[in-house]
């Protein structure tokens, strides 16, 4: 049993420095948003898709870690979690501590995350309103009044003043 409690403790110290880089790249992330630089932002996004694919790799870990537990304490492997895991472990105050300690940890920087993507996702949308509305301006610029010309079949002729379909008039 003891040697499954520091595989699962390595495996979570492992995770919790796989989202302190994610942190980090997210952190990094928020000022490249602003400048709209977007080779950069394609390329910390590379980045984070290889963190996360290491934390899917932990993560899996650690599941299979938590089943063997599950399989030696005799209990329920879908329903054990972390904390009735640190539960369980009364008798033992040390692993106890250090299995908290790890989780806590985890769940502090797996928040922070959240936090700053959620603040980046925010940064995005208003970027992504702020291109919408500047294409309706200049959707707007290029549709000026309709004349009132009338056809041969007594219809507008839907020509629009100071419009031309090219955008530019080399007869001018």
């Amino acid at each position: 049993m003891a040697s499954l409690m520091e595989n699962l403790i390595e495996i979570l110290d492992q995770e919790c420095v796989m989202y302190e880089n994610l942190l980090g790249l997210s952190g990094n992330k928020t000022p490249i948003i602003i400048k709209g630089d977007l080779d950069a932002l394609a390329k910390i996004t590379d980045e984070e898709q290889h963190v996360i694919g290491n934390i899917q790799s932990l993560e899996k870990k650690r599941q299979t870690a938590m089943k063997d537990i599950a399989n030696v304490l005799n209990k329920d492997v879908n329903s054990l979690k972390l904390t009735d895991l640190i539960e369980v472990l009364e008798k033992r105050p040390e692993e106890q501590k250090n299995l908290a300690e790890r989780r806590d940890k985890l769940v502090a920087v797996a928040d922070s995350v959240r936090r700053v993507n959620g603040q980046n996702q925010e940064l995005l949308l208003s970027s992504l309103e702020m291109v919408q509305f500047e294409m309706n301006i200049i959707q707007a610029s290029k549709s000026a009044p309709q004349t009132a010309n009338y056809s041969r079949a007594l219809d507008t002729t839907g020509d629009c003043l100071g419009y031309t379909p090219g955008g530019f008039d080399a007869k001018q």
